[in-house]
C-alpha cells in the first residue's frame, strides 16, 4: 500500500515514481485465495480460486508483474449448480460448490473457460469475452472432472483431472460434452495419493502438474496427450514462506512474455485460510521443471519478475458502497436473496430469514481478512431494525463469533456473541452462540469493529470493540480464539449479517466497510 501511495503521489507532483524494488516478499496475497489456476494473455496474467459455498463464486484475480494483484471478477455469478441448498432454502451446501477447478483463454475464439465439478458427479462450463465480467453457464456435464485442468491444444481442448487415478478426457469444440477419455496415471502407493492437476504442453511433450495433499508436488509428462506419462516429484516437505505455516503446493505454471517460467502455489496458513506464494522454476536439460529454492526451503523472498513494475491499489481499504452493485471484493454465504438488499451510497441489508441460527440466515456477506492481521470496521444505521432482529460483524467459520446488535422490546443493545459452531461431520449447526457481554446503546450510527490476527497456528485471536461517535472504541467482550483446523477449508472472514427472530421487515443501512492494516 506503501509503494502504491508513492508512486501516485510521484505521479501527481510531477515527479518520478520509486524505483521498482528488486526483489518480492511471500506470500505475494496474504488473503485466503486456495487452489489457484494462473494464465496469461498477452502481458495480463489472471489467477483463479476455488470459494466452496460462497456466491457469487470463483473469483478471478487480475496482475500486470505476478506480484502486485487486484480483483477483477467472478467466474460464477451465482452457484447456478441444480440445487436449492445453495441458496440456503432447500439445505446447506457448507463446503460443497466451488473446489479446485479449471480456468483458461481460449485464443481461437477470444474466450475465457471456466470449468469444475460439485459434489463429485456433475462438472459445469462457464464461458465469457471478459476475464472480469460478462460470465454465463455454457453447460453441464453429468460427469465429474475432478480437480480438473484445461488445455487447449491447437484449438482442441484437454481435461486432466482425477485423485489417484489420474485420466484426461478430451471435450467436444464447444466443451458441452466429452467425446473421450481415459486414466492415464496410476498413483503407487508409495506416493500415497496426487490430485490437483494441471495440464499444459511444452515443446512436444505434454505436463501433467499435479499435488500431494498436502506436502508435495508432482508432475507427469509424455508425448501425447493420452499417455504413457512418465513421474518426477517436484517438491515435497519443503519448508514454506510464512512463520508457521505448510509446505507451497498445488496451484498451477505460467510463462510470462519474456520466456521465463513461474509456479504460483498456496500456502496452508490457518486460521487465515491458503495464502498465494510464488517461485521461479527452470527447466532442465532433459525437459523437466525444477523449482528454485533458497537456502533448501521456498523463499521468503525472490528477485522479482523480468516484468514492468506495476503496482495497483491495495486489496483493502474503505468502501462506501457506490454505485448501484457490490465490488468484487465481496462474497456471500450462499446465494443472496436479491430482493433483500440494495447498493446506493450506502448498503441495506433487510431481514431475508427467520432463525435464531446465523449459519442459516441468508445474505450474510462476507470479506477476506488481509494477514498477517487487520481490522474490518462497519459504519451501521439501525434505525430500522424490527424486534427480534440481529446484526452485526462477525469472524465467520465453522466456530464463529460477532460483535453487533440486539433489538429486543423496543430496547437496542451491542453484544459481542461467540460459541456459534457447526460439526466437522456433515456442518451442522452444534451451537448458536451465547452473548458474553452487552450494553444499551441509542438510536444514533454506531460502528462496529474486529481485529483479527490470523498468522498461522495455534492461539490467534480476534478482538470486539464498538464506538457511537466513529473514533472512540470500545472493546466488548473477551478475546476470541481462532481455530486452525483445516477440514473448513475456507479461513476466516469478516462476515456483515442482518437476521429477523421473530418476523421479517427490519433493515439495517451499513455506509462504510473498511478493512485496515496496522
Amino acid at each position: 500500500m506503501k509503494l502504491w501511495i508513492a508512486a501516485v503521489l510521484a505521479l501527481v507532483i510531477g515527479g518520478a515514481a520509486p524505483a521498482a524494488p528488486s526483489t518480492f516478499s511471500n506470500p505475494v496475497v496474504w488473503q485466503d485465495f486456495a487452489d489457484g489456476d494462473i494464465i496469461r494473455v498477452g502481458d495480463v496474467y489472471y489467477y483463479s480460486a476455488s470459494t466452496m459455498h460462497y456466491s457469487p463464486g470463483a473469483p478471478v484475480l487480475r496482475s500486470y508483474d505476478l506480484v502486485n494483484w487486484e480483483y477483477a471478477g467472478h467466474s460464477v455469478p451465482r452457484l447456478d449448480f441444480d440445487s436449492s441448498a445453495y441458496d440456503l432454502t432447500g439445505g446447506r451446501a457448507y463446503v460443497k460448490g466451488i473446489w479446485a477447478s479449471a480456468f483458461n483463454y481460449r485464443p481461437a475464439r477470444n474466450t475465457y473457460y471456466w470449468l469444475g465439478c460439485t459434489e463429485f458427479n456433475r462438472t459445469y462450463v462457464y464461458t465469457s469475452a471478459s476475464a472480469g465480467n460478462g460470465w454465463s453457464k455454457k453447460a453441464r456435464i453429468n460427469k465429474c472432472y475432478y480437480d480438473a485442468g484445461l488445455l487447449f491444444d491447437n484449438d482442441t481442448p484437454y481435461v486432466a483431472y482425477g485423485n489417484g487415478t489420474i485420466s484426461v478426457a478430451q471435450l467436444s469444440p464447444d466443451l458441452t460434452a466429452e467425446v473421450r477419455s481415459q486414466a492415464v496415471y496410476q498413483t503407487p502407493a508409495s506416493i500415497g495419493t496426487l490430485e490437483g492437476a494441471r495440464m499444459y504442453k511444452r515443446g512436444n511433450y505434454y505436463y501433467i502438474w499435479l499435488t500431494r495433499p498436502a506436502n508435495g508436488q508432482y508432475v507427469l509428462r509424455s508425448t501425447s496427450p493420452w499417455g504413457p506419462y512418465e513421474q518426477r516429484q517436484v517438491l515435497l516437505d519443503l519448508p514454506g514462506p510464512i512463520t508457521g505455516g505448510g509446505v507451497p503446493h498445488q496451484g498451477g505454471l505460467v510463462q510470462t512474455q519474456n520466456g521465463d517460467w513461474w509456479y504460483m502455489a498456496f500456502t496452508d496458513a490457518y486460521p487465515g485460510g491458503r495464502m498465494p506464494t510464488l517461485a521461479p522454476i527452470t527447466w532442465s536439460g532433459d525437459g523437466w521443471p525444477v523449482l528454485q529454492t533458497v537456502n533448501g526451503r521456498w523463499g521468503a523472498s525472490y528477485a522479482r519478475p523480468n516484468l514492468p513494475w506495476h503496482p495497483l491499489a491495495p486489496m483493502t481499504g474503505a468502501d462506501s458502497f457506490p454505485g448501484g452493485t457490490l465490488g468484487p471484493q465481496y462474497e456471500w454465504n450462499h446465494n443472496p436473496d436479491t430482493t433483500k438488499f440494495s447498493v446506493n451510497n450506502g448498503l441495506t441489508l433487510s431481514t431475508a430469514t427467520v432463525t435464531n441460527d446465523l449459519y442459516a440466515a441468508r445474505n450474510t456477506l462476507t470479506r477476506r481478512i488481509q494477514g498477517p492481521s487487520s481490522t474490518a470496521t462497519v459504519q451501521l444505521d439501525h434505525s430500522a431494525m424490527a424486534n427480534g432482529d440481529r446484526a452485526g460483524l462477525a469472524m465467520l467459520r465453522d466456530s464463529s463469533a460477532w460483535i453487533g446488535l440486539r433489538k429486543d422490546n423496543g430496547v437496542t443493545r451491542v453484544s459481542m456473541t461467540d460459541g456459534l459452531t457447526m460439526s466437522a461431520n456433515g456442518w451442522s449447526t452444534t451451537g448458536t452462540g451465547a452473548e458474553r457481554a452487552g450494553a444499551t446503546v441509542g438510536g444514533g450510527p454506531i460502528w462496529l469493529r474486529v481485529s483479527a490476527d490470523i498468522r498461522p497456528g495455534s492461539g490467534r485471536t480476534a478482538t470486539f470493540s464498538y464506538s457511537t461517535n466513529g473514533s472512540t472504541f470500545t472493546t466488548l467482550g473477551p478475546a476470541f480464539p481462532l481455530t486452525n483446523d483445516w477440514r473448513f477449508f475456507m479461513g476466516y472472514r469478516f462476515g456483515l449479517f442482518n437476521h429477523a427472530t421473530q418476523a421479517l421487515g427490519g433493515s439495517v443501512r451499513a455506509g462504510q466497510f473498511t478493512v485496515s492494516t496496522p
